[in-house]
């Protein structure tokens, strides 16, 4: 089958005209090959088309190439569940927010329990109707040993809103099935008709740990629909900055780690660690998470010699720090007892539900928009990709730490050589009806962004996927023949967004 779609490069747009329409049974056989090939689903979403709507697929491959197709339907369309795994998510993201049937789709339900963004959703309820929030069908293990432990959606902690539904044999869970959704916040919905002067601001609350992250895939958007790359120098500063958000998220994880295992020294450690990558990227901008630092066209922020010559040598200090705290973990043989073998995903597993980022790199898989859709600094210098293969909490760890070692020592290179020139140019208002799509490799995987503009250059659709979309799904099967009481470690290993699901 000769590939039906028209590829183009991260950070471009294409006029919407120009995407290949298909018809329903050839675009559907076209995401089931593509994926069986090796491409995997990054965005599958849908806008209107008068009576209908236009559903919109983007794929991503490993060659620096996206694919792109759409199809035209009324209100209805075959799952492709059953034999692609990883849209099952989107088309019940589908139902929710147009009504569209995903028709045979194995689990039907909501996935944020938001108002419909058309008449009505695929289970009857108009715009207004009241909404449910967390009533639907559980899967559900039956037997006289067997036996359901329901956590959340309110937890103990400070910690956003989730619930996860366990049916066990004793000990042993045989199922986990998570619902998230409680707090959505219709950022989609807000993005229409814009860009408008908060849209940045909304973008960098997408989900707050990843600020850069996000921010820089909403600009990489705005100068592709712009038609105007981003300065030299301000794309250098947007890389740091992501390292920067990288090292210190990762840092805080694995302090987390060794707390769920009660090692307390590398949890002590990089708790303090943490809290010096998130000063340096302070330094930047005055904003610890990174606020107000990236924009359209390069940084609103510059960085002169002296603090970059600053910001390295403190990077060094926190660097070794880390490094002797990591190896706590790894020369502790009653903390790798827990890492080892727990809360694994095999590979052709991950590889067939889509997951990404390092849950996905430690399970062999190589998936890193760094290095397969390099934009900028990321073109001009390969970036390697770290992967482990046992697919287990300490594969996760491990690639938290060996992502971490070449954050610093990218991060120390760039600094010591800024490129000249200005650092923000603000790209030239976005173009009509084109379709721009976006990837970043954010510190938990693949963020995608596509803006779609109208023929006035609005935002007629703008869809985000975190990575946390594709993930929650493998956290729920690495727990599969568990210890209920090794949800924590598993749950901390995988480090998802509930901000960032809900949108």
């Amino acid at each position: 089958m000769s590939i039906p779609f028209t590829c183009i490069t991260n950070g471009s747009a294409i006029q919407r005209a120009d995407i290949p329409q298909l018809t329903s049974d050839d675009f559907l056989q076209a995401v089931v090959h593509a994926v069986h090939n090796g491409w995997r689903v990054a965005n599958y979403f849908a806008l209107p088309a008068g009576d209908s709507f236009q559903v919109i697929c983007i794929l991503a491959g490993l060659e620096q190439r996206i694919g792109i197709m759409a199809t035209v339907i009324a209100n209805h369309l075959p799952s492709l569940a059953t034999y692609c795994p990883q849209v099952q998510l989107f088309e019940r993201e589908l139902a929710e927010q147009w009504g569209i049937i995903p028709e045979f789709h194995p689990w039907l339900k909501p996935v944020r329990f938001h108002e419909t963004y058309g008449l009505m959703d695929a289970w009857g309820r108009s715009p207004g109707d009241p909404i449910p929030v967390g009533v639907m069908d559980y899967y559900r293990v039956s037997g006289d040993e067997a036996h359901e432990v329901a956590v959340g959606p309110v937890h103990a902690g400070v910690i956003e809103p989730g619930h996860f539904r366990f049916q066990c044999h004793g000990e042993v869970v045989f199922h986990l099935e998570i619902s998230l959704g409680y707090q959505h916040r219709g950022l989609e919905r807000v993005f229409l008709g814009g860009p408008s002067s908060r849209t940045m601001h909304q973008m960098e609350t997408i989900a707050g740990d990843t600020t850069i992250g996000h921010g820089t895939a909403y600009s990489l958007v705005m100068e592709a629909l712009g038609g105007a790359p981003a300065t030299e120098r301000g794309d250098v500063l947007r890389a740091v900055a992501l390292e920067l958000e990288r090292l210190a998220n990762h840092t805080g994880d694995l302090g987390a780690l060794a707390g769920d295992v009660g090692f307390l020294p590398t949890m002590s450690f990089c708790g303090r660690i943490r809290g010096e990558f998130l000063n340096l990227t302070a330094e930047l901008c005055g904003s610890r998470f990174g606020r107000g630092l990236v924009r359209p066209g390069g940084t609103a922020f510059d960085c002169n010699q002296q603090l970059a010559d600053q910001l390295r040598q403190r990077l060094a200090l926190a660097g070794r720090d880390l490094e002797e705290s990591a190896n706590l973990l790894w020369d502790t043989p009653s903390v790798m007892a827990r890492f080892e073998g727990t809360g694994k995903v095999e590979a052709e597993v991950a590889r067939e539900i889509g997951l990404v980022g390092p849950a996905a790199r430690a399970c062999s898989l190589k998936r890193d928009v760094r290095s397969h859709h390099p934009l900028g600094v990321y073109a001009q210098q390969p970036y390697a990709t770290v992967v482990s293969a046992y697919g287990d909490v300490y594969s996760r760890a491990m690639v938290r730490w060996l992502e971490a070692e070449s954050s610093l020592a990218f991060i120390a290179q760039q600094l010591q050589r800024l490129p000249a020139g200005t650092c923000l140019v603000a790209p030239p208002a976005p173009r009509p009806e084109m379709v721009a799509v976006a990837l970043v490799e954010g510190w938990r995987g693949e963020i995608c962004h596509v803006g779609v503009t109208d023929a006035t250059g609005r935002f007629a659709r703008y869809k985000v996927v975190d990575p946390s979309f594709h993930n929650w799904l493998g956290l729920g099967l690495a727990l599969r023949g568990e210890q209920i009481s090794d949800f924590p470690l598993c749950n901390k290993s995988f480090n998802l967004s509930y901000c960032g699901y809900d949108l």
